[in-house]
């Protein structure tokens, strides 16, 4: 799909936001964010300030895919809690505005770090860096869902269970090729899948360091972003899939730590992780963690091969969408390695 079917209709999104979002004064100008491979974003520069637009892709969908609704649920239940995020404005359910819902939230100004190694700070702020994101993912995890408005967000229970079965789907839905290593994840993980130990809280979804917006000058995380794919479900899902990194490859579009010396960076290494975020939060990491790291794996294979589905059908929203999709076969085989060895 060419840039032009992501250009937002300026003059009539203006008019809109005039009527709709208080305090908005236009013209604007919108530009689209480069990275990101579902949810297409953009800076809304207008007249009355900075403003950061998300809306669902044009183009044919998975079911239940791109929920931007979603997003500016939890964003708008979490504003003024101990989770920092960026104040929900408006939603705009009416497509006809600029092509698909999507909705405006206050641009935060900070700093993104897109590569969890860090190069950019000495090795003490390193440590102090992931200091704070463990400390905002207990934070997460610690929410009162029920006094957030947030009881209903996701079924709660079995959530292992249910989100193998629903990420089995969306993976036969967008499969394009066989991959040998997810097929074996497709049949194994189930067979390992643990009894509901009863604990729900907030989920993330896609909790790693790119989606989390820090200070320019302190270790202190000023908003995390992308909910998308955020649920009631097992907090230790998202734990896992933050150590997917140590794992990972140092490449992209996906890059990781995997191969680096993580004392001399001051990056935790997992076993410190683990006890840290189990000290914050207060929650055991008494799980299969092998499953829990595998099932992270697959989750986020099954995601890149839908990105390489929405390539093949011209509506992904990043040039780099067809490099994520052939992650699936690394992704999976990284699961079935995890599976395997711990």
């Amino acid at each position: 799909m060419s840039a032009d079917a992501f250009a937002l209709p300026e003059a009539v999104l203006a008019d809109y936001l005039a009527q709709h979002v208080e305090g908005f004064r236009g013209p604007l100008t919108a530009s689209k964010f480069k990275g990101g491979q579902s949810n297409p974003t953009y800076r809304i520069d207008a007249a009355s300030g900075r403003y950061v637009l998300r809306r669902k892709p044009p183009g044919a969908l998975l079911p239940s895919a791109h929920a931007v609704d979603r997003e500016f649920r939890v964003l708008r239940a979490l504003h003024g809690s101990a989770v920092p995020v960026a104040r929900a404005l408006h939603l705009c359910s009416d497509e006809s505005v600029i092509g698909s819902m999507f909705y405006l939230m206050e641009h935060v100004d900070g700093r993104v770090f897109w590569d969890p190694a860090l190069p950019e700070l000495d090795p003490a702020s390193r440590g102090a860096h992931y200091e704070a994101i463990v400390a905002t993912l207990a934070a997460l995890h610690a929410v009162d869902v029920d006094a957030v408005g947030l009881g209903g967000y996701g079924k709660p229970g079995n959530y292992f269970a249910r989100q193998l079965a629903r990420w089995s789907e969306q993976y036969r839905a967008s499969e394009t090729q066989a991959i040998a290593a997810m097929e074996t994840l497709l049949l194994e993980l189930p067979a390992r899948c643990p009894a509901d130990d009863g604990r729900v809280a907030l989920v993330h979804g896609d909790y790693r360091v790119d989606n989390l917006m820090f200070a320019a000058d302190a270790p202190r995380v000023l908003a995390l972003m992308d909910w998308e794919l955020s649920t009631l479900g097992h907090p230790l899902a998202d734990l896992g899939y933050l150590c997917m990194a140590l794992r990972l490859p140092g490449q992209p579009p996906l890059p990781g730590l995997a191969g680096t010396d993580r004392a001399a960076l001051g990056i935790p290494d997992e076993a410190a992780l683990l006890r840290r975020y189990s000290e914050l939060s207060g929650t055991r990491v008494d799980t299969d963690w092998p499953f829990v790291l595998a099932f992270s794996f697959f989750r986020l294979a099954a995601i890149a091969q839908g990105v390489a589905k929405r390539a093949q059908q011209g509506n992904a929203s990043s040039d780099q969408a067809r490099q994520a999709g052939r992650m699936a076969d690394v992704l999976a085989q990284l699961g079935v390695q995890a599976l395997r060895d711990g």
